[in-house]
């Protein structure tokens, strides 16, 4: 009974290798959970490093023990090792990859360390998804989301792959505005579908209520204090963990979600989610309804054209904000690139 009642994906079975790089984190341990559940998934790997505070094999035991049909292995690397020497067993034969990794940002630290620091975590683990699992589709929940997904992508792209493949995680922010609406509105949760479109940070976060029939019964005037509710979601997470703690397991919920999309997609079914992706366009990457095919992002949704007055001002505040952030990204991979893959 508690698979049927905590499963998020439906029948019918294909057989998916998906790999979870920081499963054994805070994000990584339920997400490996949640992944292990989906009767589509045959082999999970836990992949993570020799000094998490958990080992990634005792998460993989752990998983194992749940009765579903997933097998479950895992892979411990050192610190400083390049992923392109030690991941082939863990991303051959990937269909998904799932990134929940990097550093959270400190007090005071500049954005453009952090991204530095983040970039070059992403760029280790995608180069070995280059190498070892091309057709895979990787999903980046990495911050600064907004910058690192481009960076990726753009260096994915400079190696000949496909950038239908590289997709950053924002299904959290749909997960949330669609949670307060339910709240607010008593609207059944499954009714609920709100796209949450733009970048994944701050004023970047627009959630396009007007396209929900139960969020219209909420007054107008209420909206900017619930656009700004889910924009500053993460910090009231934070705040009511003292600071001991960030959204790990709402998020581990949301990238199951893409995670189940994703999947469809792969085994032939199309399925829509939100992600942040290269649309082109006025900041050339962008969050919005995707929808998933067999060979990744399939194809995605043009903005509305009924957007409300609010929405339609947040969006020209948003735009130059989120180029900004995605121009480092892209200037990030300018000036590196994935060494010789035909090399490695």
């Amino acid at each position: 009974w508690l698979r049927s009642a905590l499963c998020l994906f439906p029948l019918p079975l294909f057989d998916m290798k998906v790999c979870v790089v920081g499963g054994a984190g805070g994000i990584g341990q339920p997400l490996c959970m949640l992944v292990a559940m989906d009767p589509r998934v045959t082999e999970l790997c836990v992949y993570d490093l020799t000094i998490s505070a958990v080992p990634a094999e005792g998460v993989a035991a752990d998983i194992s023990h749940i009765n579903t049909r997933c097998k479950v292995t895992s892979c411990a690397v050192d610190k400083d090792a390049k992923a392109v020497d030690v991941a082939e067993t863990a991303l051959t034969n990937c269909n998904l990859v799932l990134v929940p990794a990097g550093m959270p940002r400190k007090p005071g630290q500049d954005r453009k360390d952090l991204l530095d620091i983040n970039c070059k975590i992403a760029f280790n683990v995608v180069q070995a998804c280059a190498k070892f699992c091309p057709e895979a589709v990787v999903a980046l929940i990495v911050n600064p989301v907004n910058s690192v997904v481009p960076a990726m992508n753009e260096l994915w792209i400079k190696a000949g792959l496909s950038e239908k493949k590289i997709v950053g995680v924002t299904s959290l922010d749909c997960v949330r505005a669609e949670k307060f609406v339910h709240e607010m509105t008593g609207a059944p949760v499954d009714a609920i579908n709100i796209p949450v479109v733009g970048g994944h940070a701050g004023t970047t976060i627009l959630p396009l209520f007007s396209q929900c029939p139960a969020a219209k019964n909420i007054p107008a005037e209420q909206i900017p204090d619930l656009d700004k509710k889910v924009q500053d979601a993460g910090t009231a997470v934070v705040a009511a963990k003292n600071g001991k703690g960030s959204a790990t397991l709402s998020m581990a919920y949301a990238g199951a979600r893409l995670a189940k999309a994703v999947l469809s997609g792969l085994s032939g079914t199309p399925a829509k989610e939100c992600a942040y992706i290269k649309t082109g366009g006025d900041t050339t990457y962008f969050a919005t309804v995707v929808e998933f095919g067999p060979k990744g992002v399939n194809s995605w949704e043009d903005l509305p054209t009924d957007l409300s007055d609010h929405e339609k001002q947040r969006m020209e505040a948003l735009k130059p904000i989120l180029k900004e952030e995605v121009d480092a990204g892209i200037d990030f991979a300018a000036g590196t690139q994935f060494e010789d893959l035909a090399k490695l």
